[in-house]
């Protein structure tokens, strides 16, 4: 499986694996050990990594936002055993959700100079391409998004 077809899968599906946008944090943990804090706080939300898989979570213990980063040289994940060939091309992109059966659509409100979005409207997967001034854009992340939590911890 290469990343392109992953990632269509992700979009396709809004899951990567035990991860996914209302997951508990505790089924997430027990899925795939104990992530890195990415940034240290003691407020929520927290934001975790698992290599190039970034989490939100939310006070109460849900995952409210999942990122895969893709603008390094190599993409590592949970669950895959090697890493994967990162900055893949708009072009793989749009062939793998094309042969997925995964509809997607220019996201006007994340194109504009030097990067361009398409988004799966089934499942609001975004995906960001960095649009350089000569050559291909590049996918810069993919991600699913908040799907407006209203956290009950914050009441």
């Amino acid at each position: 499986m290469t990343l392109t077809e992953l990632l269509a899968s992700v979009a396709r599906t809004a899951r990567l694996g035990p991860v996914h946008v209302d997951a508990s944090w505790d089924d997430v943990t027990a899925a795939l050990g104990e992530p890195r804090q990415m940034l240290r706080s003691r407020r929520r939300p927290r934001l975790f990594g698992y290599g190039d898989l970034e989490v939100l979570v939310c006070r109460c213990r849900q995952v409210r936002l999942v990122t895969v980063r893709t603008w390094t040289e190599t993409v590592e994940l949970p669950t895959y055993t090697r890493a994967f060939p990162g900055e893949p091309t708009e072009a793989d992109v749009v062939a793998a959700l094309d042969r997925s059966g995964c509809p997607w659509e220019v996201d006007a409100a994340h194109t504009f100079d030097g990067q361009r979005g398409l988004r799966v409207p089934a499942t609001s997967a975004l995906f960001v391409f960095a649009v350089p001034a000569t050559g291909e854009p590049r996918l810069h992340s993919m991600g699913l998004p908040d799907n407006g939590h209203r956290c009950p911890a914050a009441t």
